[in-house]
């Protein structure tokens, strides 16, 4: 059992879509947008894109919710290789209802623990979310 506290479960669905999406073969890129169903306490798929950049995934998040979002993103590195890593961005906008932040804050180590997630970043404002920014974050890793 984790030291941690767990504040919602992962749906067993969205961890089967998880481990589908990381070997995907397409090289587009793609996010699984998730929320947490306050009643359940647990988090779900919100909606899914292919092919999707970071501007237009920007503009599929709401603006004064949290959400969690996985993102298959072909990064291109300096010495030309090209690689797909799967990064969680932890949108928690602002401007948030407390109670809400507090239930994805306190779930984003048991989703990043279960969907085997090693790249996690978070935005307080959805408009940090760019190509330019996604970028200087992946370079970090090399």
């Amino acid at each position: 059992m984790s030291d941690s506290l767990v504040v919602c479960e992962v749906d067993p669905q969205l961890l089967e879509r998880l481990k589908k999406f990381r070997f995907r073969r397409e090289t587009t890129n793609a996010a699984i947008i998730i929320k947490v169903d306050k009643v359940n306490q647990v988090m779900v798929v919100e909606e899914e894109h292919e092919d999707i950049s970071p501007d237009s995934l920007r503009n599929e998040l709401p603006e004064r919710q949290p959400r969690f979002i996985v993102y298959s993103y072909k990064y291109v590195h300096q010495d030309k290789r090209v690689s797909y890593p799967l990064c969680l961005i932890f949108s928690s906008p602002a401007g948030c209802n407390p109670q809400q932040q507090m239930m994805y804050a306190g779930s984003k180590n048991r989703l990043v623990q279960l969907g085997e997630l090693t790249k996690v970043f978070e935005i307080r404002n959805i408009d940090e979310l760019t190509e330019d920014w996604l970028q200087e974050k992946l370079a970090f890793f090399r």
